[in-house]
């Protein structure tokens, strides 16, 4: 068999395990027949349907648990983030973009930010001030991108901002920081951006 009739196979038992759970109505906490039982119902090879169980589980779909069986799992979106994550921004010429894609990414947030309703920043900036670890880039925009509340949105920056960790570093200069969180806090945009744009040019 050939690599284009064994992908074609593949992407079909995916399609039939789909078709199967829908068909079912099986949801979080059911557990999928064996592998035996799939490949015997969806007439497919017990290897297609392992391949197939696995790429589900990358997902996050599924989850195996040992002596009991395979489960279906809550969907979250972000796992496929996750996933291709760990192949595309290995790439060396990726890398080099990681940067700009946060930058981009923590400008939204903080234009969220200033254009939801007022609020107080005196708990961050106190933590600020007070943060002694390695990364305050991480400390405060983690805290930010919490308070935008789109889950999403925040897991797609934090996997940028680890990949981009191995390229870049941030020192502590804690006036920067809280200059910006000030001008959040103030709802000033452009003060606020001008705040990012210092940190990532010092």
């Amino acid at each position: 068999m050939t690599n284009t009739s064994k992908i074609k196979v593949y992407q079909e038992v995916l399609d039939k395990i789909r078709q199967f759970i829908e068909a079912n109505s099986l949801s979080e906490g059911d557990r999928l027949p064996s592998e035996r039982e799939l490949a015997e119902q969806l007439n497919a090879s017990r290897s297609s349907v392992r391949e197939a169980l696995r790429a589900i589980e990358l997902l996050g779909l599924i989850e195996t648990k040992h002596g009991e069986g395979t489960f279906l799992k809550t969907y979250r979106p972000y796992h496929t983030v996750e996933l291709l994550a760990t192949f595309v921004l290995r790439q060396p010429t990726t890398k080099h973009e990681l940067l700009e894609v946060r930058h981009l990414l923590e400008e939204q947030c903080l234009s969220k930010l200033i254009s939801s309703e007022q609020q107080s920043f005196k708990e961050l900036i106190d933590s600020t001030k007070q943060y002694n670890g390695q990364d305050l880039h991480t400390f405060v925009f983690s805290e930010l991108f919490e308070l935008v509340d789109n889950e999403l949105f925040y897991k797609i920056w934090h996997l940028i901002n680890n990949f981009s960790q191995t390229t870049y570093s941030n020192k502590l200069d804690y006036d920067r920081y809280i200059n910006l969180v000030l001008s959040v806090e103030s709802q000033d945009l452009s003060s606020a951006l001008q705040d990012l744009n210092s940190i990532y040019e010092k």
